[in-house]
Protein backbone atom coordinates (compact mmCIF):
# COMPACT_ATOMS: atom_id res chain seq x y z
CA UNK A 1 0.00 0.00 0.00
CA UNK A 2 1.37 3.42 -0.96
CA UNK A 3 1.55 6.47 1.39
CA UNK A 4 -1.51 8.04 -0.28
CA UNK A 5 -3.71 5.00 0.43
CA UNK A 6 -2.19 4.66 3.91
CA UNK A 7 -3.40 8.15 4.74
CA UNK A 8 -6.86 7.50 3.33
CA UNK A 9 -7.17 4.26 5.29
CA UNK A 10 -6.31 6.13 8.50
CA UNK A 11 -9.04 8.66 7.73
CA UNK A 12 -11.54 5.90 6.97
CA UNK A 13 -10.65 4.15 10.23
CA UNK A 14 -11.42 7.37 12.10
CA UNK A 15 -14.84 7.56 10.44
CA UNK A 16 -15.57 3.95 11.43
CA UNK A 17 -14.59 4.65 15.05
CA UNK A 18 -17.08 7.54 15.13
CA UNK A 19 -19.84 5.47 13.48
CA UNK A 20 -19.78 7.90 10.56
CA UNK A 21 -18.60 5.49 7.83
CA UNK A 22 -20.98 5.20 4.89
CA UNK A 23 -21.27 2.70 2.07
CA UNK A 24 -23.38 2.34 -1.03
CA UNK A 25 -26.20 -0.23 -1.05
CA UNK A 26 -26.93 -1.60 -4.49
CA UNK A 27 -30.62 -1.63 -5.41
CA UNK A 28 -31.83 -3.95 -8.18
CA UNK A 29 -35.29 -2.49 -8.67
CA UNK A 30 -36.96 0.79 -9.59
CA UNK A 31 -37.72 3.36 -6.92
CA UNK A 32 -41.02 2.58 -5.24
CA UNK A 33 -42.55 1.45 -1.97
CA UNK A 34 -40.55 -1.77 -2.25
CA UNK A 35 -36.86 -2.25 -3.10
CA UNK A 36 -34.73 -5.27 -4.02
CA UNK A 37 -31.42 -5.26 -2.14
CA UNK A 38 -29.09 -8.28 -2.14
CA UNK A 39 -31.89 -10.50 -3.39
CA UNK A 40 -34.31 -9.47 -0.63
CA UNK A 41 -37.37 -7.22 -0.77
CA UNK A 42 -37.62 -4.28 1.62
CA UNK A 43 -40.46 -1.92 2.42
CA UNK A 44 -38.95 1.44 1.45
CA UNK A 45 -39.39 4.51 3.64
CA UNK A 46 -36.27 6.31 2.43
CA UNK A 47 -37.24 7.90 -0.88
CA UNK A 48 -38.00 11.53 -1.77
CA UNK A 49 -40.19 10.30 -4.64
CA UNK A 50 -43.14 11.70 -2.71
CA UNK A 51 -45.82 11.23 -5.36
CA UNK A 52 -44.50 7.92 -6.68
CA UNK A 53 -43.75 9.32 -10.15
CA UNK A 54 -40.18 8.04 -10.64
CA UNK A 55 -41.49 4.76 -12.06
CA UNK A 56 -44.73 6.13 -13.52
CA UNK A 57 -45.54 4.89 -17.06
CA UNK A 58 -46.10 8.45 -18.35
CA UNK A 59 -42.64 9.59 -17.28
CA UNK A 60 -40.97 6.47 -18.67
CA UNK A 61 -42.79 6.85 -21.99
CA UNK A 62 -41.76 10.51 -22.26
CA UNK A 63 -38.13 9.62 -21.53
CA UNK A 64 -38.10 6.83 -24.11
CA UNK A 65 -39.57 9.09 -26.81
CA UNK A 66 -36.96 11.74 -26.02
CA UNK A 67 -34.14 9.19 -26.38
CA UNK A 68 -35.55 8.05 -29.70
CA UNK A 69 -35.76 11.61 -31.04
CA UNK A 70 -32.83 13.39 -29.34
CA UNK A 71 -30.47 10.57 -28.38
CA UNK A 72 -28.93 9.53 -25.07
CA UNK A 73 -26.72 12.58 -24.46
CA UNK A 74 -26.82 16.34 -25.01
CA UNK A 75 -23.38 16.58 -26.64
CA UNK A 76 -22.00 19.57 -24.77
CA UNK A 77 -22.98 22.58 -22.69
CA UNK A 78 -26.08 24.32 -24.01
CA UNK A 79 -24.12 27.47 -24.93
CA UNK A 80 -21.67 25.38 -26.98
CA UNK A 81 -23.49 22.79 -29.08
CA UNK A 82 -26.93 24.34 -29.06
CA UNK A 83 -29.78 23.95 -26.61
CA UNK A 84 -32.04 20.96 -27.24
CA UNK A 85 -35.77 21.55 -27.50
CA UNK A 86 -36.78 19.49 -24.41
CA UNK A 87 -34.87 21.91 -22.14
CA UNK A 88 -36.73 24.90 -23.57
CA UNK A 89 -40.06 23.12 -23.26
CA UNK A 90 -39.28 22.17 -19.67
CA UNK A 91 -38.25 25.70 -18.72
CA UNK A 92 -41.39 27.17 -20.26
CA UNK A 93 -43.43 24.60 -18.34
CA UNK A 94 -41.61 25.35 -15.09
CA UNK A 95 -42.09 29.11 -15.40
CA UNK A 96 -45.82 28.64 -16.03
CA UNK A 97 -46.07 26.10 -13.19
CA UNK A 98 -44.31 28.37 -10.67
CA UNK A 99 -45.94 31.52 -12.14
CA UNK A 100 -42.65 33.32 -12.74
CA UNK A 101 -41.24 35.16 -15.73
CA UNK A 102 -38.74 32.47 -16.67
CA UNK A 103 -36.84 29.39 -15.51
CA UNK A 104 -33.46 27.72 -16.00
CA UNK A 105 -32.58 24.07 -15.43
CA UNK A 106 -29.32 22.64 -14.13
CA UNK A 107 -27.88 19.13 -14.02
CA UNK A 108 -28.59 18.91 -10.26
CA UNK A 109 -30.05 20.98 -7.46
CA UNK A 110 -26.53 21.26 -6.09
CA UNK A 111 -25.37 22.84 -9.35
CA UNK A 112 -28.35 25.21 -9.30
CA UNK A 113 -27.43 26.47 -5.83
CA UNK A 114 -23.71 26.79 -6.55
CA UNK A 115 -24.19 28.58 -9.88
CA UNK A 116 -26.90 30.95 -8.68
CA UNK A 117 -25.48 32.09 -5.36
CA UNK A 118 -21.90 32.55 -6.57
CA UNK A 119 -23.07 34.61 -9.54
CA UNK A 120 -25.32 36.91 -7.49
CA UNK A 121 -23.14 37.82 -4.48
CA UNK A 122 -19.43 38.36 -3.89
CA UNK A 123 -16.88 39.66 -1.41
CA UNK A 124 -18.59 43.03 -0.85
CA UNK A 125 -21.96 41.42 -0.10
CA UNK A 126 -23.65 39.66 2.82
CA UNK A 127 -25.39 36.29 2.68
CA UNK A 128 -27.65 35.19 5.54
CA UNK A 129 -28.57 31.52 5.90
CA UNK A 130 -30.99 29.62 8.08
CA UNK A 131 -28.92 27.33 10.29
CA UNK A 132 -30.50 24.19 8.79
CA UNK A 133 -30.26 24.92 5.05
CA UNK A 134 -28.97 22.20 2.76
CA UNK A 135 -25.22 21.63 2.37
CA UNK A 136 -25.27 22.83 -1.25
CA UNK A 137 -26.40 26.28 -0.07
CA UNK A 138 -23.74 26.40 2.63
CA UNK A 139 -21.05 25.41 0.11
CA UNK A 140 -22.28 28.00 -2.38
CA UNK A 141 -22.25 30.72 0.28
CA UNK A 142 -18.67 29.89 1.20
CA UNK A 143 -17.58 29.80 -2.45
CA UNK A 144 -19.18 33.17 -3.16
CA UNK A 145 -16.74 35.00 -0.89
CA UNK A 146 -19.59 37.03 0.61
CA UNK A 147 -19.65 37.72 4.34
CA UNK A 148 -21.56 34.78 5.75
CA UNK A 149 -23.96 35.03 8.67
CA UNK A 150 -26.26 32.30 10.04
CA UNK A 151 -29.52 32.83 11.92
CA UNK A 152 -31.02 30.32 14.34
CA UNK A 153 -33.44 27.98 12.62
CA UNK A 154 -36.70 29.80 11.74
CA UNK A 155 -35.84 32.49 14.33
CA UNK A 156 -37.20 35.78 12.99
CA UNK A 157 -35.76 37.83 15.84
CA UNK A 158 -32.27 36.52 15.15
CA UNK A 159 -32.73 37.09 11.41
CA UNK A 160 -33.77 40.70 11.96
CA UNK A 161 -30.75 41.35 14.19
CA UNK A 162 -28.47 40.25 11.36
CA UNK A 163 -30.43 42.29 8.82
CA UNK A 164 -30.02 45.39 11.00
CA UNK A 165 -26.27 44.73 11.17
CA UNK A 166 -26.11 44.22 7.38
CA UNK A 167 -28.13 47.39 6.77
CA UNK A 168 -25.75 49.44 8.92
CA UNK A 169 -22.77 47.91 7.14
CA UNK A 170 -24.36 48.76 3.78
CA UNK A 171 -24.84 52.41 4.71
CA UNK A 172 -21.22 52.72 5.79
CA UNK A 173 -19.75 50.95 2.75
CA UNK A 174 -17.93 52.80 -0.01
CA UNK A 175 -19.01 50.22 -2.58
CA UNK A 176 -22.47 48.94 -3.45
CA UNK A 177 -23.38 45.93 -1.30
CA UNK A 178 -26.26 43.48 -1.44
CA UNK A 179 -27.82 41.22 1.20
CA UNK A 180 -29.14 37.81 0.21
CA UNK A 181 -31.24 35.67 2.57
CA UNK A 182 -31.47 31.95 1.77
CA UNK A 183 -33.83 29.45 3.37
CA UNK A 184 -35.64 26.25 2.52
CA UNK A 185 -39.43 26.21 2.51
CA UNK A 186 -39.75 22.65 3.85
CA UNK A 187 -36.56 21.55 5.59
CA UNK A 188 -35.11 18.32 4.30
CA UNK A 189 -34.15 16.65 7.58
CA UNK A 190 -36.82 17.96 9.98
CA UNK A 191 -39.80 18.33 7.64
CA UNK A 192 -40.86 21.63 9.21
CA UNK A 193 -41.84 24.79 7.34
CA UNK A 194 -40.16 28.19 7.16
CA UNK A 195 -42.21 31.26 8.16
CA UNK A 196 -42.04 32.59 4.61
CA UNK A 197 -44.59 35.39 4.99
CA UNK A 198 -42.61 36.90 7.84
CA UNK A 199 -39.25 36.38 6.11
CA UNK A 200 -40.58 38.11 2.99
CA UNK A 201 -41.75 41.04 5.12
CA UNK A 202 -38.30 41.34 6.73
CA UNK A 203 -36.42 41.19 3.44
CA UNK A 204 -38.67 43.92 2.04
CA UNK A 205 -38.17 46.05 5.15
CA UNK A 206 -34.38 45.92 4.86
CA UNK A 207 -34.04 45.85 1.08
CA UNK A 208 -32.61 42.33 0.91
CA UNK A 209 -33.03 39.64 -1.72
CA UNK A 210 -34.59 36.28 -0.87
CA UNK A 211 -33.82 32.85 -2.28
CA UNK A 212 -36.07 29.94 -1.26
CA UNK A 213 -35.33 26.29 -1.90
CA UNK A 214 -38.66 24.55 -2.55
CA UNK A 215 -37.10 21.10 -3.12
CA UNK A 216 -39.29 19.31 -0.56
CA UNK A 217 -42.46 21.34 -1.16
CA UNK A 218 -42.73 21.44 -4.96
CA UNK A 219 -45.31 18.96 -6.19
CA UNK A 220 -46.98 18.33 -2.84
CA UNK A 221 -47.88 21.70 -1.26
CA UNK A 222 -49.78 24.66 -2.70
CA UNK A 223 -52.24 25.03 -5.56
CA UNK A 224 -51.49 22.21 -8.01
CA UNK A 225 -48.33 21.48 -6.01
CA UNK A 226 -46.62 24.81 -6.74
CA UNK A 227 -44.95 24.89 -3.32
CA UNK A 228 -45.10 26.60 0.05
CA UNK A 229 -44.52 30.07 -1.38
CA UNK A 230 -47.66 29.67 -3.47
CA UNK A 231 -49.61 28.25 -0.54
CA UNK A 232 -48.72 31.31 1.56
CA UNK A 233 -49.33 33.77 -1.29
CA UNK A 234 -45.77 35.17 -1.41
CA UNK A 235 -44.37 33.53 -4.54
CA UNK A 236 -44.36 36.75 -6.56
CA UNK A 237 -42.41 38.56 -3.82
CA UNK A 238 -39.51 36.08 -3.74
CA UNK A 239 -36.65 36.98 -6.06
CA UNK A 240 -35.21 33.48 -6.53
CA UNK A 241 -37.13 30.20 -6.31
CA UNK A 242 -35.00 27.08 -6.41
CA UNK A 243 -36.14 23.50 -6.62
CA UNK A 244 -35.45 20.01 -7.83
CA UNK A 245 -36.87 17.82 -10.55
CA UNK A 246 -35.74 14.65 -8.75
CA UNK A 247 -38.14 14.45 -5.81
CA UNK A 248 -41.92 14.81 -6.18
CA UNK A 249 -41.58 15.49 -9.93
CA UNK A 250 -40.03 12.07 -10.42
CA UNK A 251 -37.16 12.93 -12.79
CA UNK A 252 -33.73 14.49 -12.13
CA UNK A 253 -32.04 17.88 -12.17
CA UNK A 254 -32.45 21.26 -10.50
CA UNK A 255 -34.06 24.54 -11.48
CA UNK A 256 -34.20 28.25 -10.74
CA UNK A 257 -37.39 30.26 -11.34
CA UNK A 258 -37.61 34.04 -11.28
CA UNK A 259 -37.68 37.08 -13.52
CA UNK A 260 -36.52 37.04 -17.14
CA UNK A 261 -33.62 39.28 -16.10
CA UNK A 262 -32.51 36.78 -13.45
CA UNK A 263 -32.54 33.86 -15.87
CA UNK A 264 -30.70 35.80 -18.60
CA UNK A 265 -28.10 36.79 -16.02
CA UNK A 266 -27.61 33.18 -14.86
CA UNK A 267 -27.23 31.97 -18.44
CA UNK A 268 -24.34 34.41 -18.76
CA UNK A 269 -22.78 34.16 -15.29
CA UNK A 270 -23.65 30.87 -13.53
CA UNK A 271 -20.51 28.80 -13.95
CA UNK A 272 -22.16 25.48 -13.08
CA UNK A 273 -24.53 26.08 -16.01
CA UNK A 274 -22.04 27.55 -18.49
CA UNK A 275 -19.34 24.93 -17.97
CA UNK A 276 -21.46 21.78 -17.58
CA UNK A 277 -22.59 19.44 -20.30
CA UNK A 278 -26.36 19.67 -20.46
CA UNK A 279 -28.41 16.96 -18.72
CA UNK A 280 -29.72 14.11 -20.82
CA UNK A 281 -32.81 15.11 -22.85
CA UNK A 282 -34.73 12.12 -21.47
CA UNK A 283 -34.60 13.67 -17.98
CA UNK A 284 -36.08 16.92 -19.26
CA UNK A 285 -38.88 15.10 -21.06
CA UNK A 286 -39.65 13.02 -17.96
CA UNK A 287 -39.79 16.18 -15.83
CA UNK A 288 -42.29 17.78 -18.23
CA UNK A 289 -44.48 14.70 -17.90
CA UNK A 290 -44.05 14.88 -14.12
CA UNK A 291 -45.28 18.47 -13.98
CA UNK A 292 -48.28 17.59 -16.16
CA UNK A 293 -49.16 14.81 -13.73
CA UNK A 294 -48.68 17.01 -10.67
CA UNK A 295 -51.12 19.57 -12.11
CA UNK A 296 -53.70 16.94 -13.10
CA UNK A 297 -56.55 15.28 -11.24
CA UNK A 298 -54.25 12.30 -10.73
CA UNK A 299 -51.71 14.57 -9.07
CA UNK A 300 -54.38 15.89 -6.72
CA UNK A 301 -55.42 12.34 -5.86
CA UNK A 302 -51.81 11.35 -5.19
CA UNK A 303 -51.32 14.30 -2.86
CA UNK A 304 -54.47 13.31 -0.99
CA UNK A 305 -53.22 9.73 -0.68
CA UNK A 306 -49.79 10.89 0.48
CA UNK A 307 -51.12 13.08 3.25
CA UNK A 308 -53.58 10.46 4.43
CA UNK A 309 -50.54 8.21 5.03
CA UNK A 310 -48.69 11.07 6.72
CA UNK A 311 -51.65 11.71 9.02
CA UNK A 312 -51.93 8.03 9.93
CA UNK A 313 -48.25 7.82 10.88
CA UNK A 314 -48.32 11.12 12.76
CA UNK A 315 -51.29 9.92 14.80
CA UNK A 316 -49.56 6.65 15.60
CA UNK A 317 -46.40 8.44 16.68
CA UNK A 318 -48.44 11.09 18.51
CA UNK A 319 -46.95 13.89 16.38
CA UNK A 320 -49.18 16.92 16.12
CA UNK A 321 -50.05 17.69 12.52
CA UNK A 322 -49.09 21.14 11.34
CA UNK A 323 -51.36 23.05 8.99
CA UNK A 324 -48.87 22.20 6.24
CA UNK A 325 -47.49 18.74 7.01
CA UNK A 326 -44.60 17.44 4.97
CA UNK A 327 -43.83 13.90 3.91
CA UNK A 328 -40.72 13.88 6.13
CA UNK A 329 -41.00 12.48 9.66
CA UNK A 330 -37.75 12.46 11.68
CA UNK A 331 -37.29 10.19 14.69
CA UNK A 332 -34.40 11.86 16.51
CA UNK A 333 -32.31 9.38 18.51
CA UNK A 334 -29.29 11.58 19.21
CA UNK A 335 -26.39 9.15 19.22
CA UNK A 336 -24.94 7.87 15.93
CA UNK A 337 -24.71 4.33 17.30
CA UNK A 338 -28.37 4.39 18.34
CA UNK A 339 -29.43 5.54 14.87
CA UNK A 340 -27.38 2.83 13.15
CA UNK A 341 -28.75 0.17 15.49
CA UNK A 342 -32.33 1.26 14.89
CA UNK A 343 -31.87 1.24 11.11
CA UNK A 344 -30.30 -2.23 11.34
CA UNK A 345 -33.20 -3.52 13.45
CA UNK A 346 -35.67 -2.27 10.86
CA UNK A 347 -33.69 -3.87 8.01
CA UNK A 348 -33.88 -7.17 9.90
CA UNK A 349 -37.65 -6.79 9.53
CA UNK A 350 -37.24 -5.92 5.83
CA UNK A 351 -37.98 -2.22 6.35
CA UNK A 352 -35.52 0.23 4.80
CA UNK A 353 -35.15 3.55 6.66
CA UNK A 354 -31.82 5.41 6.57
CA UNK A 355 -29.82 6.41 9.64
CA UNK A 356 -29.00 10.09 9.16
CA UNK A 357 -25.80 11.18 10.92
CA UNK A 358 -23.28 13.99 11.07
CA UNK A 359 -22.45 15.94 8.92
CA UNK A 360 -25.92 15.67 7.34
CA UNK A 361 -27.33 16.68 10.73
CA UNK A 362 -25.62 18.18 13.76
CA UNK A 363 -23.69 15.98 16.19
CA UNK A 364 -26.03 14.56 18.77
CA UNK A 365 -28.99 14.84 16.39
CA UNK A 366 -28.68 11.50 14.57
CA UNK A 367 -32.03 10.13 13.48
CA UNK A 368 -34.15 7.89 11.38
CA UNK A 369 -35.59 9.96 8.53
CA UNK A 370 -38.89 8.41 7.49
CA UNK A 371 -40.37 9.56 4.20
CA UNK A 372 -43.78 8.58 2.90
CA UNK A 373 -45.03 8.46 -0.67
CA UNK A 374 -48.37 8.31 -2.43
CA UNK A 375 -47.53 4.73 -3.41
CA UNK A 376 -47.47 3.48 0.17
CA UNK A 377 -50.59 1.62 1.27
CA UNK A 378 -52.33 1.74 4.63
CA UNK A 379 -50.92 -1.75 5.28
CA UNK A 380 -47.38 -0.48 4.56
CA UNK A 381 -47.77 2.25 7.18
CA UNK A 382 -49.27 -0.24 9.64
CA UNK A 383 -46.26 -2.54 9.15
CA UNK A 384 -43.87 0.32 9.88
CA UNK A 385 -45.88 1.37 12.95
CA UNK A 386 -45.79 -2.17 14.31
CA UNK A 387 -42.00 -2.30 13.92
CA UNK A 388 -41.09 1.07 15.45
CA UNK A 389 -41.97 0.39 19.13
CA UNK A 390 -39.56 -2.58 19.17
CA UNK A 391 -36.53 -0.43 18.32
CA UNK A 392 -33.80 -0.64 20.97
CA UNK A 393 -36.09 -2.80 23.09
Amino acid sequence: MNPFDDELQRRLAALREQNLFRELRRVDSAQGPHLRINGETFLNFSSNDYLGLANHPALKEAAIKAVEKFGAGAGAARLVSGSLAPFHELEEKLAAFKQTGAALTFSTGYAAAIGTITSLVGKDDVIILDKLVHACIVDAAKLSGAKLRVFDHNDLVDLEKILIWADEKKRGAQTSTRTLIVTESIFSMDGDAAPLREIVALKDKYGAWLMVDEAHATGIIGQNGRGLADELGVGRRIEIQMGTLGKALGASGGYICGSRALIDYLINRARSFIFSTAPVPAAAAAAIAGIHLVESAEGKARRKSLFSRVEALNLKLKIKNSKLPSAIIPLILGDETAALTAASQLRAQHIFVPAIRYPTVARGAARLRITLTAEHTADDVATLCAALPALNA
